[in-house]
């Protein structure tokens, strides 16, 4: 038997699926049924988005549940290239700080950037075969010397 409280109509969700309160932040953000055929509900295509993306899975492997993988496809391709993501996310990040949801001391900002050199990507800088030989013998021949330098007097 399932502890529901009393007006508590909400639903949870499955595994990678949206919970009611965050379909009611997203759905003012989504585009709006225009003239045309009728739109395959844009919850079902995001909760389609979400079990791919969050599974690893090809699409075409995408459960049933969510329509056909070729509509979820298409419109993931498309509000990604419209930037409708990003979009979102900015508009959700402004929400979610207003509501008092982000919790500023646990992110570090910092400005500053250090480019790495291209070499540093760890391929080989020159040829094996033209590459010179290691010298065979150390600055430190003698185990005494080296010793004494390894030493702060």
């Amino acid at each position: 038997m399932s502890k529901k409280k009393s007006g508590e109509a909400k639903r949870r969700g499955r595994r990678y699926e949206l919970t009611d309160e965050a379909w009611e932040r997203l759905e003012p953000l989504l585009p709006k049924q225009g003239r045309g055929g009728k739109w395959t509900d844009h919850r079902t295509i995001l909760n389609g988005m979400f079990w791919v993306l969050n599974s690893g899975a090809p699409w075409r492997d995408m459960p049933e549940r969510y329509g056909k993988w070729e509509t979820v496809y298409s419109r993931f391709r498309r509000w990604s290239e419209e930037g409708l993501f990003d979009r979102i996310l900015k508009r959700l990040h402004v929400t979610l700080d207003e509501d008092g949801f982000i919790d500023w001391s646990a992110f570090n900002v910092d400005g500053t950037n250090i480019r790495a050199h291209h070499n540093a990507a760890g391929g080989a800088k020159i040829s094996k075969k033209n590459e010179s030989k290691s010298p065979t013998t150390s600055p430190w021949d003698d185990p005494a010397e080296a010793l004494e330098r390894s030493f702060i007097f």
